[in-house]
């Protein structure tokens, strides 16, 4: 009976410890469910979003469907860029709920050959960039593969391509995935923001003072009209004329600016406006360069004055830099057919972009042409000066006005001579600019003189001294003007990093949210040790076949045990 009663007790206390379990876990149920929290234990924080993409996800009105073309048989390390997208997506519809939608696909699958160059061609021309890797078949063999790591992006009738990978020919292709994993929530985010934006930004390419026509900035106008409406025109003096424009851009001009028209500027910076300096202090005649040689001059474009009153100075001399791209020059004696050969130009500096700020960060090298020099003023205290551009350590200067001939590619360039240093092309400016027009009069420009806005209110500008690196060459043929791509060298068919740094600066200056601040995270890569790996790999391979065995052994050994000992003792 002692026996009965006994167990009749140990048979409670179990069921009244199960029931409590049970309780427990009901109760911690009902609280999480109530209760949102994620707690993020990496190191980089790369899976806690940013406020801004929490709050953009949150306040979606209608569905937004992304379909990534990146699925089916991959390599490993587009396998883990998969799911790492994947994870990204998944913490967006944690916020975006029922309005954020993704599917996964690959386009190629069981199509035949024929139907596959269709589909290619079809994403190819909406936006999408393909990209091949190489990969072991069944049999071992290696074999190339057409895959597509971007995304289509649909909001109601809109549709926008999103291309993930970052391909820069700098580094190797596991950096090059790593900075496409660090860009993934800002390129998502950014593009969903812009396509359900109910407001259009107006953005303003400036004319009147010789700058760039429209089909020379073409490529960077398509471009940036996927997220702004972009318009061209002239200021001609009018106070107010530039206030319904984010950004406004001046892309070299050629002709000196009246005082009017440099007032105009000045009250829109003064009230918040954003401008992109995009200028040569020197003219250099690329039609007479063709023919052999060419005479490069000090541009008088009249802006000076106020460049300086914002902080910055652009210096009248011509950059060199070893670090630079070729042009094709003829090395054939007189007489002889033609024989082109690349060459390097020293006056087309490569510009490795500074790490300094999120809008250069991942970017293919600059490619300039007959860029100046910037100096920033020391005594603007109140404003924050922010490297960009800069170029190489083996750079020179060589001031004006100089005769600049074909003939000095013939010379090699003596690394003695090239000591100027890390020189500045590109800077941004960021705080509560003063008026260029403070304390002055304006009688003489105005019949009815406006008021002067003397201190800013805090906002941000960028000049780089050298226009030509937002000109995209435009070939003249029968059929009309054929466009090239934006940073696009015909000679060494190598795309550079021009039109993405334009798009991320353009996107900063225009941006209230900071959504670029994103691009400014970094993931750390940890590899394996390889040769660890190697010498050690048997060892591994026994302990993880054997300590998992022992340890299920051991586990039951213990646990037996337990039971005999406890229930032999009642």
């Amino acid at each position: 009976m002692a026996k009965d009663r006994t167990r009749s007790k140990l048979r409670n206390n179990d069921l009244s410890t199960l029931v409590s379990i049970i309780a427990v876990v009901l109760l911690v149920n009902i609280v999480t469910q109530n209760i949102f929290f994620r707690i993020d234990l990496t190191s980089e924080k790369r899976y806690t979003l940013s406020k801004s993409t929490k709050d953009i996800l949150r306040d979606l009105d209608d569905i937004v469907f992304i379909r990534v073309y990146l699925e089916g048989d991959l390599n490993i390390p587009f396998k883990k860029f998969r799911d790492n997208i994947h994870d990204l997506l998944d913490e967006f519809k944690i916020f975006g709920e029922y309005n954020l939608q993704y599917e996964f696909v690959n386009p190629l699958e069981d199509a035949s050959q024929e139907l596959q160059q269709k589909i290619i061609t079809q994403l190819y021309d909406k936006g999408l960039k393909p990209t091949n890797i190489h990969q072991r078949d069944k049999e071992g063999a290696i074999t190339e593969k057409i895959i597509f790591p971007s995304a289509l992006i649909k909001y109601k009738d809109i549709e926008i391509p999103l291309n993930l990978l970052i391909n820069n020919p700098g580094v190797g292709s596991d950096q090059n995935l790593n900075n496409s994993v660090e860009s993934l929530e800002y390129n998502f985010i950014s593009t969903i923001r812009n396509i359900t934006n109910k407001k259009t930004e107006k953005i303003a390419f400036l004319e009147g003072h010789g700058e760039l026509n429209g089909l020379e900035v073409n490529d960077i106008s398509l471009e940036l009209s996927k997220l702004y409406q972009i318009d061209r025109g002239k200021i001609d003096g009018i106070p107010g004329v530039l206030d319904e424009y984010k950004t406004v851009i001046v892309a070299k001009p050629t002709v000196a600016f009246n005082e009017q028209d440099k007032f105009v500027i000045d009250q829109y910076i003064m009230n918040g406006g954003r401008v992109l300096w995009l200028i040569d202090a020197i003219q250099v005649s690329l039609d007479s360069l063709v023919n052999g040689e060419t005479m490069a001059f000090i541009s008088q474009l009249n802006i000076d004055d106020i460049l300086f009153r914002y902080g910055v100075r652009i210096n009248p001399i011509l950059v060199q830099d070893i670090q630079c791209n070729v042009i094709p020059v003829n090395m054939a004696l007189r007489g002889n057919p033609s024989n082109f050969q690349p060459a390097p130009w020293l006056y087309y500096p490569l510009v490795s972009p500074s790490k300094a700020h999120p809008v250069t960060q991942n970017l293919n090298m600059i490619y300039c042409r007959f860029a100046n020099s910037l100096d920033t003023i020391e005594a603007r205290k109140n404003i924050r000066k922010i490297p960009l551009l800069v170029t190489s350590p083996l750079s020179k200067i060589k001031k004006v006005p100089v005769l600049i001939s074909l003939k000095e590619v013939q010379h090699s360039p003596q690394r003695n001579d090239f000591n100027a240093g890390n020189l500045l092309i590109g800077v941004l400016l960021e705080g509560n600019f003063i008026s260029a027009f403070k304390n002055r009069g304006l009688g003489e420009y105005f019949s009815d003189p406006p008021k002067v806005t003397q201190d800013g209110v805090n906002t941000k500008m960028v000049v780089i001294a050298d226009g030509d690196i937002i000109r995209n060459e435009v070939k003249y043929t029968p059929q009309g003007p054929s466009i090239q791509a934006l940073g696009y060298d015909r000679y060494t068919r190598q795309t550079f990093g021009n039109k993405d740094f334009l798009v991320n600066l353009i996107q900063y200056l225009a941006d209230d949210n900071n959504l670029l601040e994103l691009r400014g995270r970094e993931f750390k890569i940890r590899f394996l040790n390889k040769e660890k790996i190697a010498s050690e790999r048997s060892g591994w391979i026994i302990y993880n076949m054997l300590f998992p065995s022992c340890l299920v052994i051991l586990m039951g050994i213990l646990l037996h045990f337990f039971r005999k000992r406890r229930f032999s003792a009642k």
